[in-house]
């Protein structure tokens, strides 16, 4: 039971064994985005001004929102952090007796335990999430009123508890079986899950959210998306009109699924709100994601990734466990573990933002090989960033922490770079 084992002080070897997997992790992230970096290179973009772009004004406002959506996504992880980390430490008492009530409840209780961390961290980000909705609100990126709003948020918080659930379950029951091997089977756990949800969340868990209409063969736009792919030499399958404005006015597009739920969707926004040669230049840069097979390349990321990342989980689980006094794999060793999947998540989206950036600079490329039209594609950035209110050159920080795509001044120094004959 928590609060009833082992209190003590993390010892030099427990550090260092942290320290030390925490080093291999980053080794092999940069490895694996070495090797499965797109054999398709992005365009070197020249270097080029915002003020040639975009006003003074706009920038300072986009500049001004970015600012403060980041200062509260950086304040909601802290939070959810500091609230888990609490709850791993054996704090408050409260809690802690809950936890250790909820090991007499086998499976039950520990999937209990991982919707209750879930649960927690929600209400310690919420603030910060509703200020972040709101602020959205006022410069009119976002067109839910709160009560629509809330009720997509309590949507996903289903989702993510009965995930966290099974997952709990999962893992400690590994844990439980195999108390020093068990980030062996657990990276069959969840790459299969990753896996899995590349392929099942398109017709599962997407709909939930919004109506997708599939664009009819004789529709003019699928007719030139077919086009291109054949262009491209890609085979497009499906391609989806998303109802994206119940929500907000961002322009957007993406590529998801695997086989058989595989698609290009298309924001209605996107398609209303852009010129046929911005639309085209959006069109070839997602279908890129299909030539290049993105999404696979991104599970193939993972499992490269987790075996020394749930290794790292092990130590960093394992110490705040002893540290707490619960048995691991045990419901109230299940904040640890939690804390520890979050905080080493964390570390590797570093890299795996780098390799992300690799491949969308990759599909502009052959966005622009597709159309041979750079204006359309700078015409598109302008577009995107001026309605997106988007941060055009943010700071280094962020990139590293967040930016999964080249900048907007680096997307348009490419699309010129192109024009000037660089390819």
């Amino acid at each position: 039971m928590a609060g009833r084992g082992f209190r003590g002080r993390i010892s030099g070897s427990q550090a260092a064994r942290v320290g030390l997997c925490f080093a291999a992790l980053i080794v092999v992230a940069e490895g694996a985005v070495l090797l499965l970096a797109p054999s398709e290179e992005g365009i070197r973009p020249e270097s080029v001004a915002a003020s040639e772009f975009f006003e003074a004004d706009a920038l300072a406002r986009s500049e001004d929102y970015r600012d403060g959506q980041r200062l509260l996504l950086v304040g909601g992880l802290a939070a959810q952090a500091l609230a888990v980390g609490a709850l791993a430490l054996g704090r408050p008492r409260v809690a802690r007796d809950l936890l250790g009530r909820l090991s007499a409840r086998g499976a039950i209780g520990t999937a209990a335990a991982g919707v209750m961390v879930v649960l927690v961290a929600e209400a310690a980000s919420f603030p910060f999430s509703l200020a972040t909705h709101e602020r959205s609100v006022d410069v009119g990126l976002s067109t839910q009123a709160l009560g629509p709003w809330l009720t997509d948020e309590a949507k996903a918080l289903g989702i993510g508890a009965i995930v966290a659930g099974a997952g709990a379950v999962a893992l400690s029951g590994l844990i439980r079986r195999y108390p020093r091997g068990w980030w062996i089977p657990g990276t069959v756990v969840v790459v299969g899950y990753g896996a899995a949800m590349s392929l099942l969340a398109p017709i599962l868990i997407a709909p939930r959210f919004n109506d997708f209409e599939a664009l009819p063969p004789q529709s003019e736009l699928r007719a030139s998306v077919v086009e291109l792919g054949e262009r491209a030499g890609v085979e497009v399958g499906d391609v989806f009109r998303v109802d994206a404005s119940r929500q907000g006015t961002a322009l957007n597009a993406y590529v998801a699924g695997i086989g058989p739920t595989k698609r290009v969707v298309l924001y209605d926004t996107l398609i209303d709100g852009t010129s046929e040669p911005e639309l085209e230049s959006v069109v070839a840069h997602e279908l890129a994601h299909v030539a290049h097979s993105d999404i696979p390349r991104g599970i193939l990321f993972a499992a490269a990734i987790t075996p020394i990342g749930l290794l790292l989980v092990r130590e960093v689980s394992g110490t705040l466990s002893r540290r707490a006094g619960a048995e691991p794999g045990s419901p109230a060793a299940v904040p640890a573990l939690f804390l520890a999947i979050a905080l080493v998540s964390f570390a590797a989206n570093v890299p795996a933002n780098q390799l992300s950036r690799e491949v969308e600079a990759s599909a502009d490329a052959f966005a622009l090989r597709m159309t041979d039209d750079p204006q359309g594609l700078e015409d598109l950035q302008v577009r995107l960033a001026v309605r997106n209110l988007s941060d055009v050159d943010p700071p280094g920080w962020a990139r590293a922490l967040f930016g999964t795509h080249p900048t907007t001044l680096e997307r348009i120094g490419s699309a010129q770079a192109w024009a000037r004959g660089e390819r």
